[in-house]
């Protein structure tokens, strides 16, 4: 029996909106962050799942917290379900990550699966951490559905692996705040069903014009 997984992205950060590497850091929602959080939360209350689960970092709890004051689901952090920890980058833009640390910062850009930041991980090690906590999930909640709030890097790779392109290929897809991504995890493979979902976001999103 197949587990369907609904893997969320955290709302815009605070951070998110000045470019700023987060990784193990943690900035607040943005008051946009917020509106994303309350718009899955609103989608999701017409949605049927069994457990709601969440990254440990501020910005994905405040995101499952929202979505479970809504729902009645209690959220679940887990440390596997955290962003990739990038260091020495962390908190810095990419314009100051170039200019403190400029041999880090293009190796950490080349986007090498095995680089380890300095003070961090690689984004073979997160995606090992995410894995196995998907895999032990499906164990725990064979044939449901299950929500999940988890960072972009973590959905960037977990994209990868269930497509098979190799984890250093150039991204040439979008990992939005707040997307709403499924999988369906059974006989030990991810298979991709939705990615980038934000059709909940087109009444809430802040006027740019």
């Amino acid at each position: 029996m197949k587990t369907e997984f609904i893997l969320l992205r955290h709302g815009e950060t605070e951070w998110n909106s000045l470019g700023r590497l987060q990784g193990h850091l943690d900035s607040p929602l943005s008051p946009e962050g917020l509106r994303q959080a309350d718009a899955l939360a609103e989608r999701l209350k017409g949605v049927s799942f069994h457990a709601l689960y969440s990254s440990d970092l501020g910005r994905a709890l405040e995101t499952a917290r929202r979505i479970g004051a809504r729902t009645g689901h209690a959220v679940q952090p887990d440390t596997r379900l955290r962003e990739r920890g990038v260091g020495i980058l962390e908190g810095l833009t990419r314009e100051e990550a170039g200019r403190r640390h400029p041999e880090v910062f293009s190796e950490y850009t080349a986007g090498g699966p095995d680089f380890i930041v300095p003070g961090g991980e690689s984004a073979t090690q997160r995606l090992r951490h995410a894995v196995g906590c998907l895999e032990e999930l499906s164990a725990r909640h064979t044939g449901a559905r299950v929500v999940v709030v988890t960072h972009g890097g973590v959905l960037s790779s977990l994209f990868r692996h269930s497509l098979g392109i190799p984890p250093g290929t150039p991204r040439a897809f979008s990992v939005l705040n707040a997307s709403w991504n499924q999988f369906d995890y059974q006989e030990r493979k991810f298979r991709l069903v939705t990615w980038g979902d934000v059709n909940h976001l087109k009444d809430t999103s802040r006027d740019d014009t």
